[in-house]
């Protein structure tokens, strides 16, 4: 069996047993924050302890390099709320994950992009074939690396595609041993620095691919804590309201650069370039029709599919909605 296929079938067990007992969630006990070094507004307000005011309870906030790794996390329950990209996401509720998505964290653009090393000799899509290509798998780079393939009439199986982390990613290409990659940063700024991008997920949408960034819950938490889920999303939107407001002030050297460049070890000089590349829905946005209120799920469903079609999970479900709920954005008003 392949790593890829045994990295799904752990993900398939860890599902499974999701749906047993687990140890009661201690209620003066931290609440589990997954998130990842994906750069975005939202970094500042964590920056800043606005999560924890806003909420009132401790936030334990742990950082995981991909979300096939946040979702193992929410999974086995150490996590209560944790940031995926689409695909992960769409593969766990494939295989019925209790969770819900209740934000939509961002709509990637040129934050996502693949990336040929110099001296490669890929210079065209064409020259992929045979070369080793690094990415996370299960990722939203992953899936987007799957898409770009196939607009481009390549098939994967002569592509030599390696599973790495990002932060394996960036040591294998300062070491040569790969020869491009389709990350994000702060792997993603190393690598651009001695290479070229050769396509961005925003091109990749534009295919007919589009991917997003979400914050999903466990659903038994947010059961016995709705407020909790409410106030962190609306500490979120207002982080996004603060950006589309003053994002035009936030220069490699401003403040709020700093702090995402500390939390994510983005280059500050990148950063603004960065945040500009993605969207960042507002809380009418997120509530709309195009998202929360059915176009997720439908997304969802729509990168089932795609997986399916490559053969990373066995069956798409009839309908995601039961795992996307925008009541929380409705009561943090």
């Amino acid at each position: 069996m392949t790593t890829h296929r045994r990295h799904f079938l752990r993900l398939a067990i860890l599902a499974a047993l999701s749906g047993l007992a687990l140890p009661a969630f201690a209620a003066d006990a931290p609440i589990g924050i997954a998130y990842q070094t994906v750069v975005d507004p939202a970094k500042v307000a964590q920056a800043d302890g606005r999560y924890e005011k806003a909420i009132g309870k401790p936030l334990a906030w742990k950082k995981f390099e991909s979300g096939a790794e946040v979702i193992a996390a929410v999974a086995s329950g150490d996590i209560q709320i944790g940031y995926v990209g689409s695909s992960p996401l769409a593969a766990a509720v494939t295989r019925q994950l209790p969770v819900e998505t209740f934000l939509i964290a961002s709509e990637i653009g040129n934050a996502e992009a693949l990336v040929v090393r110099n001296g490669s000799g890929i210079r065209k899509p064409a020259d992929l074939v045979g070369k080793k290509v690094a990415v996370p798998f299960v990722s939203t780079g992953h899936y987007s690396l799957l898409a770009a393939l196939k607009h481009w009439k390549i098939a994967p199986s002569r592509v030599n595609i390696v599973n790495l982390r990002p932060s394996e990613i960036t040591a294998a290409w300062q070491r040569g041993d790969i020869d491009a990659t389709y990350v994000w940063d702060p792997a993603l700024g190393k690598a651009k620095a001695s290479g070229k991008v050769l396509a961005t997920s925003a091109d990749v949408g534009r295919w007919g691919a589009p991917t997003f960034d979400a914050w999903i819950v466990r659903k038994d938490f947010a059961a016995k804590h709705p407020d909790v889920v409410a106030k962190f999303a609306k500490v979120t939107t207002d982080a996004y309201a603060d950006y589309l407001t003053n994002g035009n002030t936030w220069a490699a050297n401003s403040a709020e650069v700093a702090k995402i460049a500390k939390l994510t070890g983005a280059a500050p000089a990148d950063i603004p370039a960065l945040l500009a590349g993605n969207h960042y829905p507002s809380a009418q946005e997120q509530a709309s029709a195009d998202l929360l209120g059915g176009g997720v799920s439908k997304a969802l469903q729509q990168t089932a599919g795609f997986l399916k079609e490559q053969k990373k999970v066995d069956a798409v479900l009839p309908s995601y909605q039961p795992y996307v709920e925008a009541k929380y954005l409705k009561t943090a008003r």
